[in-house]
């Protein structure tokens, strides 16, 4: 498993490295899938202290599934550790919904860009990421994963691209376009 570590707004020494490291390569005894591990640690000026120091945990799998999960506290070690134990719960729901079948999933890079729109408002970031093919339900087990709200995919039933979202009612929508 290779392992990034990035740092925003706070210098990563070669201890705090070491630790997150060390933590860290648990996960692959949980998964021996996981190909790339990133892990970029914040801080933020914040009025609650015990917010300050965030660490943000991505996993990569080989059949280009995502995991990821987020955690914040006022101590840099602590906001690892907890982050790590929230992913060892994800790792564990995962592999409870996935036992024995392989997935695809969607793989997120973002890149800034601005520019103007008609109505005057900025556009300000741009995400690009890669389609695979999965059914409405893979869909929502991706995204359950991912703790998002709504989730883009390739529906090959529907030879389009499709959007599930969870609704206020605890149930989940399906967004089918069609051109006009």
């Amino acid at each position: 498993m290779e392992l990034i570590v990035r740092g925003r707004n706070i210098e990563i020494t070669e201890a705090i490295e070491a630790y997150a490291r060390k933590r860290i390569a648990r996960l692959e005894r949980f998964l021996p899938t996981i190909s790339q591990a990133e892990l970029e640690l914040a801080q933020e000026n914040t009025r609650s202290r015990d917010q300050r120091q965030i660490a943000q945990l991505t996993l990569r799998m080989t059949p280009g599934l995502l995991l990821r999960a987020e955690e914040r506290h006022a101590d840099l070690l602590a906001a690892i550790d907890l982050v790590v134990d929230k992913m060892e719960r994800r790792i564990e729901r995962f592999k409870g919904r996935r036992e024995g079948r392989a997935r695809a999933g969607a793989e997120e890079t973002a890149s800034t860009a601005i520019g103007e729109t008609e109505e005057g408002g900025r556009i300000v970031k741009i995400k690009r990421f890669e389609v695979t093919a999965m059914t409405p339900e893979e869909a929502i087990e991706q995204m359950e994963l991912l703790g998002h709200d709504f989730f883009i995919f390739y529906n090959p039933e529907t030879a389009s691209i499709n959007v599930v979202y969870r609704r206020r009612d605890g149930h989940y929508g399906l967004i089918q376009p069609e051109l006009a």
